[in-house]
């Protein structure tokens, strides 16, 4: 490695995966403080930091392939300048497979696993010969709109399926006032506030009294600064009526978007996947519906699950007929090694599993279409992310039934003499829609 200047470390970086595994990224290099000074160009790096995603075989192969190409063009920059960046790899990659990951890629430097994610900026100083400047504030990377606010790690689920819980370990939350303060602080620079766990409803359940969800959303509800505050990954067993109540009666930040990992429709393969929750996913959407009938709804889906037969397929087709969500991915299965899942028998063919993701995404962009022509000649609130790089007053935003990342955009065209402040949140009068996208004006 290059001999690095006592304050600055420049850096350039990959966070793969998750918006939780994002959130590790920021934290790891707003701990680094000034030392890190974010770089664009691999070739101008003094640190290369690859934080990996290992949930299922696409994500894991992603990350091996970025690792690959980090250590190559490391081994060409020391070949062609006499200078080589210290390469380091985190998250969920290395903790899955730890030992065997080291010997195959002696190359990296640096090894972070998830077990020791309190340890990362310790360890990450002492590799680069640093002192830590002490408490900072995560370095942001998702823009002047939104911030993503990781309330909890791990998962004590047992789903069939997943990796997760042996990636990260169990569920553990982080205290209530860490959050409000990391809360507060994010707010300042983003009207946007987007709770993530890898079960939100789960929040608190291994706190102490007072260190809930309800304890916690009354809190970021009391930050005056969040225009915006939204949850994802509420599992259906956590969508009880006494929350439900606490966030109608909250009322603003809080958006009616519920981001609900419902997995499948039907009972038998609900039940042979583990899922923590009663057998009936419809009873959970009417729930949700009775307390707010203008809720935009999102879920994910796995199709080809062992021993998902066509009958079992049809039946989660006319559930999503019936429930209209606002919107829906789609994964096929993959056998995980280590899953309980991957040793079941009846492992359905990957052609049909795809076929099946077509042809339920096909269904999708239907609904989709319609939800969103439903908006046409309506205005509604949009927080805008970016102006357009070709359109001058053209921008990218999102409305406020629109996740960040995962979910279409609003396009919003502006007069170039009254240009818009990016992170400001607009009404805007909708004159078209697309399949997932809408259009319009201020």
């Amino acid at each position: 490695m290059s001999e690095l200047s006592a304050t600055a470390v420049r850096t350039y970086t990959v966070s793969l995966g998750c918006p939780k595994n994002r959130v590790d990224t920021e934290r790891l290099l707003g701990a680094l403080g000034s030392h890190m000074v974010p770089v664009d160009e691999f070739d101008d790096a003094d640190l290369i930091l690859i934080n990996t995603c290992g949930f299922i075989q696409p994500a894991t192969e992603e990350s091996v392939a970025t690792i690959l190409d980090a250590v190559r063009d490391a081994a060409e920059l020391l070949e062609t300048t006499g200078r080589k960046p210290l390469v380091c790899v985190a998250g969920c990659l290395v903790s899955r497979y730890g030992q065997d990951l080291k010997d195959d890629l002696p190359e990296v430097d640096l090894w972070l696993n998830t077990e020791e994610i309190e340890l990362w900026p310790a360890m990450a100083a002492r590799a680069l010969a640093l002192n830590l400047p002490g408490d900072t504030p995560r370095n942001l990377s998702t823009g002047p709109a939104y911030a993503y606010l990781k309330v909890s790690e791990g998962c004590s689920h047992n789903c069939r399926f997943c990796t997760i819980p042996s990636i990260r370990g169990p569920h553990k939350s982080w205290p209530v006032p860490f959050l409000l303060d990391e809360a507060r602080l994010l707010s300042s620079q983003v009207p946007e506030i987007i709770v993530v766990g890898q079960d939100s409803t789960a929040y608190g359940s291994d706190l102490g009294s007072g260190h809930d969800l309800p304890a916690l959303l009354k809190g970021l509800a009391a930050i005056p600064t969040i225009e915006w505050l939204r949850i994802m990954y509420l599992y259906p067993a956590g969508l009880t009526e006494s929350l439900l109540g606490l966030l109608r009666d909250t009322g603003k930040p809080f958006l009616p978007y519920f981001d609900i990992p419902l997995q499948h429709a039907h009972p038998d393969v609900l039940a042979s996947m583990g899922r923590p929750f009663a057998r009936n996913p419809e009873k959970v959407i009417d729930r949700v519906r009775s307390f707010f009938p203008e809720a935009a709804l999102r879920t994910t889906f796995i199709v080809g699950y062992p021993g998902e037969t066509e009958a079992h397929f049809q039946a989660l087709m006319d559930f999503v007929k019936r429930t209209r969500f606002h919107h829906l991915g789609v994964f096929p299965y993959w056998a995980e090694d280590g899953t309980p899942a991957a040793a079941m028998d009846d492992q359905v063919p990957d052609e049909v599993k795809i076929a099946r993701r077509d042809a339920l995404m096909a269904l999708q962009a239907e609904i989709s279409g319609e939800i969103m022509a439903g908006y046409v000649g309506e205005t509604v609130p949009v927080l805008i992310e970016k102006e357009s790089e070709e359109w001058p007053g053209l921008y990218v935003g999102r409305a406020w039934f629109q996740a960040p990342e995962v979910d279409g955009v609003t396009y919003v065209g502006s007069p170039p003499d009254a240009p818009l402040e990016l992170g400001s949140i607009v009404e805007v009068e909708i004159e078209k829609a697309g399949v997932y996208d809408l259009s319009g004006l201020v």
